[in-house]
Formats: C-alpha cells, sequence, structure tokens
C-alpha cells in the first residue's frame, strides 16, 4: 500500500495524513470548496477538489470520492468517522473500483449496521439488552403504542444510522410521535434511509464501550473500555479510558459480548461495541460502530496502540499478535473542541478561528483540524480538535486537565470551553465521596443550572462565502481545471461583502439561532402561538435544532423551507398578541 486516499475532511482527515507519514505511504484528499484553505488540505500531498460545498455534493458523493481516489492512482481508501464510513455501498463501492476497503467487509458493515439485526447477534451469543421491537416502526401511531405497552422513556433510533443521530428519547406519551417523525427526518438527513425503531431506553444510565480490533485471520482483540457518559442530545463531550467505577464483573461480560459479537459478525479492522449500564447496574448491549470512533485516542494513550495504523496493516493483510486484553496503561481524558456556545445552549458557531492558543506539556496531546485562520464551515460538523490529557492514575489526568483547559485560548468563533472547566470542577465527574454521578443525561438534568451560570460567549460573525470562479486551461497538454477567488481578478470587486448578521432591527423579528438549512415549517403562516411552540426546525452541522417561538403572537414567515439560513437572518415575524 503506497497511497491512501482519504474520504473525510477535518480533524480526522489530519489524524489519518499522520499515520500514512508514519507509515511512508502517500495521503491523498479532497475537499469541498469552503475547506480549499483547510489545514488537512495543506498538508496532505495531494489534494483534489470535490466542486460544491453542500455534504451531498462533497464527502457524500460516493461516485465523485471513488473517481478522484482513482484518477490519483490511489491504492485503499480510509473512510475515518461520519459521512460514508458506515455504508455498506460505499466499502463495496471501493473494493469493486480495485481498491482497498480500510474497515471492516461490506456484509459485515451491513448486518451490524443494521441496528435490528446487531440486536440479532447479541443476542445469539448471550450479550445483555432490554426490549425492544423486532423490526423498523412503519408510523408515529405504532411508535406510541409500544411505548404504552413497554412504559417510559423509550429510545426511537435510526435502523441504520450511529453518532447519536436520528436518535430522540420520549420522556412524555404526548412527544412520542413529534419526535418519531423528526428521528426520521434526522435519519434520512445523515444516512439517507429513515428507518427507525424502538426499545426502551435506561433512565440515567452511563454509556460504557469496548474497542475492538479485528484481523482477516479471525482474530478478535479487545483494547479495553472507555465512559462517554458526558453527552448532549446524545453527542459525546468527553471521554475516558478505561471506565472507572464499574466492577471487574461488570467489564469482563462487556470484554466478553464485545468479543463475542464481533467474532459471530465476522468483524475486521477497529471498532466498537457500546453497551447502557443503569444505575441499578443493569447491562445492556447498545450497537456497534464499524468504523473509527472520534473517542479512540484515549485508548491509544492507554495501550500505546496505533489504532489508525493498525486499521491500515490489518487491510492490508497483516495478523494480529494475540487476543489477549492489555492492561492500561494509567489514565486517558479527552475533551471534543467543538465550535458550539454553551451559554446558548451549545448552537453551533461557524465562522473565523482568529486566535488559537493551544495547551501543551506533559501528558497533553492534541488533535486538531483548525490553527489560526481557519475558518469553521457551517456545511459541516463543529469538531475542530480532541484535547487529551494522559495521567498515571484519574486523579492526576483530571490536574492536568484542568491545567490543560485553563491554557487552551479560542477566540472568533464560541467554543466548549467553558463546558469543559466547569465540569471537571464538579463533584459528580470528580467522584468526590467514591461516587461518580455522571450519567448520559447528566449535563440536561442535574448540571443544567449550573451550565446556565456559565458566562457569555463570543460574539460570532459568520465566514463570507468567497466566490470561486473556475477556468479550464491547458497544462504540458493535460486539460486542468483552475479555480481563483473573484477578488483576485482585476475585473472582480476587490473584496466580497459579509452577510449580515443578526436580526433587522425590528422588536417583533425571530432570527435564526444557527446557520443552516430550514427543514420544516411546524405552524402554518399567520397561526397563532404560544410563547415556548415549536414553529420551525433547522439541520445545522447534521444536527437538527428545533426553533421556539420567543413570545406569543401571531407568525409571519421571512424564510421558504428548504432555504439556507445564515446565523442572525430573519426567520418570522412574531406579531405580539
Amino acid at each position: 500500500m503506497r497511497r491512501l486516499f482519504i474520504a473525510n475532511r477535518g480533524e480526522i482527515a489530519v489524524r489519518i495524513i499522520r499515520a500514512c507519514r508514519d507509515d511512508g505511504i502517500v495521503p491523498i484528499v479532497a475537499y469541498a470548496d469552503s475547506d480549499r484553505e483547510a489545514l488537512f488540505v495543506r498538508m496532505a500531498d495531494e489534494a483534489w477538489p470535490l466542486d460544491g460545498d453542500r455534504p451531498a455534493d462533497t464527502y457524500l458523493d460516493a461516485d465523485k470520492l471513488i473517481a478522484i481516489a482513482r484518477r490519483a492512482c490511489a491504492d485503499a481508501v480510509h473512510p475515518g468517522y461520519g459521512f460514508l464510513s458506515e455504508r455498506a455501498e460505499f466499502a463495496r463501492a471501493v473494493q469493486d473500483a480495485g481498491l482497498i476497503w480500510i474497515g471492516p467487509d461490506p456484509q459485515v458493515i451491513e448486518s451490524l449496521g443494521d441496528k435490528i439485526e446487531a440486536r440479532r447477534i447479541a443476542e445469539s451469543v448471550g450479550a445483555p439488552l432490554v426490549a425492544g421491537t423486532p423490526g423498523p416502526v412503519a408510523t408515529p401511531a405504532k411508535a406510541r403504542a409500544f411505548a404504552q405497552a413497554h412504559g417510559l422513556p423509550i429510545a426511537i433510533k435510526a435502523a441504520h444510522g450511529g453518532g447519536g443521530r436520528g436518535m430522540k428519547v420520549a420522556w412524555t406519551l404526548d412527544e412520542v410521535e413529534d419526535l418519531f417523525e423528526s428521528a426520521t427526518r434526522e435519519a434520512l438527513t445523515a444516512f439517507g434511509r429513515g428507518e427507525c425503531f424502538i426499545e426502551q431506553f435506561l433512565d440515567r444510565p452511563r454509556h460504557i464501550e469496548a474497542q475492538v480490533l479485528a484481523d482477516r485471520h479471525g482474530r478478535v482483540k479487545v483494547l479495553g473500555t472507555r465512559d462517554c457518559s458526558l453527552q448532549r442530545r446524545n453527542q459525546k463531550l468527553v471521554e475516558e479510558a478505561p471506565a472507572p467505577f464499574i466492577s471487574d464483573k461488570q467489564r469482563a461480560r462487556i470484554h466478553h459480548s464485545a468479543r463475542a459479537i464481533c467474532a459471530k459478525a465476522g468483524y475486521s479492522g477497529a471498532g466498537t461495541v457500546e453497551f447502557l449500564l443503569s444505575a441499578n447496574g443493569t447491562l445492556s448491549f447498545l450497537e456497534v460502530n464499524t468504523r473509527l470512533q472520534v473517542e479512540h485516542p484515549v485508548t491509544e494513550e492507554t495501550t500505546g496502540i496505533d489504532i489508525v495504523r493498525a486499521m491500515i496493516a490489518v487491510a492490508a493483510g497483516a495478523r494480529l499478535a494475540d487476543e489477549d486484553v492489555p492492561a492500561p496503561r494509567g489514565h486517558a481524558i479527552e475533551f471534543r473542541i467543538n465550535a458550539e456556545d454553551p451559554a446558548r445552549g451549545f448552537l453551533p458557531t461557524p465562522g473565523p478561528v482568529t486566535g488559537w492558543d493551544a495547551p501543551s506539556g506533559p501528558g497533553v496531546r492534541l488533535d486538531s483540524g483548525v490553527v489560526a485562520g481557519s475558518v469553521v464551515p457551517g456545511s459541516f460538523d463543529s469538531l475542530m480538535a480532541k484535547l487529551i490529557v494522559t495521567g498515571a492514575t484519574r486523579d492526576e489526568a483530571l490536574a492536568r486537565s484542568a491545567r490543560a483547559l485553563a491554557e487552551f485560548r479560542i477566540e472568533g468563533v464560541a467554543s466548549v470551553l467553558p463546558f469543559h472547566r466547569a465540569t471537571i470542577a464538579a463533584p459528580e465527574f470528580r467522584a468526590e465521596n467514591d461516587t461518580f454521578g455522571v450519567h448520559t443525561r447528566w449535563i440536561e438534568t442535574d448540571f443544567a443550572d449550573r451550565l446556565n451560570t456559565i458566562a457569555g460567549h463570543a460574539r460570532v460573525t459568520p465566514a463570507p462565502a468567497e466566490a470561486l470562479l473556475r477556468f479550464a486551461i491547458e497544462v504540458d497538454g493535460k486539460r486542468v481545471e483552475l479555480g481563483l477567488p473573484a477578488r483576485m481578478l482585476a475585473a472582480a470587486p476587490a473584496s466580497l461583502p459579509a452577510t449580515e448578521a443578526g436580526p433587522d432591527g425590528a422588536k417583533d423579528t425571530l432570527a435564526a439561532p444557527v446557520s443552516g438549512l430550514l427543514q420544516v415549517w411546524q405552524v402554518p403562516d399567520g397561526a397563532e402561538v404560544k410563547a415556548g411552540d415549536v414553529i420551525a426546525v433547522m439541520e445545522a452541522m447534521k444536527m437538527e435544532t428545533r426553533i421556539e417561538a420567543p413570545w406569543s403572537g401571531r407568525v409571519h414567515r421571512m424564510a421558504e423551507e428548504g432555504a439556507e439560513i445564515a446565523f442572525g437572518a430573519p426567520l418570522a415575524r412574531i406579531a405580539p398578541a
């Protein structure tokens, strides 16, 4: 394997580029228009334009990505995480094009990516499970019927999804049908398929997962556990390895179940088997992620195994030396550094990064996709970087984390750094009095009052979308397409106006809280609404944001469904009743 095409962007593309460098492999990337100045593009040996800026036209366009990989004479394709990484049809198309797919075989992705089939496999090997539907649920009414039969809360989950997208938790009967429709829409947007199934949701559970590495010769190795309970809207924010405060019996059950599920499925490459652990000790299989996880660095730090290089080696035919579970070396904690504003409900804040002062020192690792001067686009995920801190013990890792987070400075966009600083000071997370009080809804429940006290947020102005003019030219007899910023051309204006941010000044105007797609209006034009009513749904950075009326009145729409809306642009006038 000499030339590797990375079918991804941002932080994970940078991570894979570094693995290629360590192995003497040429890294090749493709980029959306808004990523053309991104760090991963500058670091790669070759970068090819995708000629577009929406996910569907760029990193989700399988045909376009494979065509570029072939034109670049790549030997293999690494999908990273997200986008097409868990699409069996993409893996199959890569192999059909004569390229090495760095991941499990397409049929394995199909069986484990189908959450219903994954449940069947887990059940067949004796893994722990809660009650769930035997197949996809066809209508909102049937979702409500399951809730009535089995009780609340219930989890409505995309059958072909992962990463928390297309998953909604219903706590009251009245919200089941609306959340079912929302989960279906979100799954369709994120994964191209909207089927959802339902299972009982364990209240206040911890999220525990096992990192697995398997070769193509039948060996499956569990690399240890992680705790990923610190989540908001099912999106992980903090992860640590090994999972603390679980018994030897629970850890052994997790290791055994993870290995058995992957062995039964014929797994190869890196993968993650996820479980929920309730406060009363009930353990339940959740899903298998058939790809590299965002949080893989904490396992790397506590095992000394480079998981990305191991994936590449396995795809090339290498054998694992053994199936022993390595003893963890110390403790590692990862903080996802997202361009989101915790003071405004973790709203995404795309825009230019004007300042970036990262921490360093003993036990500190930073996997970043941005530097000072980078732009966080509004079309893609909000993750900018991952801060990974390691210590000999959990207490030492926490102390180093406090130091590293205090050193970290980001300007230009809001970030989740204030949240992280508050979190590591929380007694529940620090497990004072030997009580670890964190669970998957801790942020939205127990921590909510403290979250509301996080002061201030960055004044964010989205970066202007600079026009790119393309020309076909001939170089050494070969046709090449050249793209130039419009401002570089003499005939073009010297600079382009920035998009106006903020409402238009009218006191009754509701402004867009995020940059994104206006998916659907929930109320008709001219309808009367009450404060707190959901009036619209926007999709930003691949997640749905429900837009609530801030006051009562009559709605007069100012934007159309399907339109791309800038942060601060007017959505509607709500004339006070």
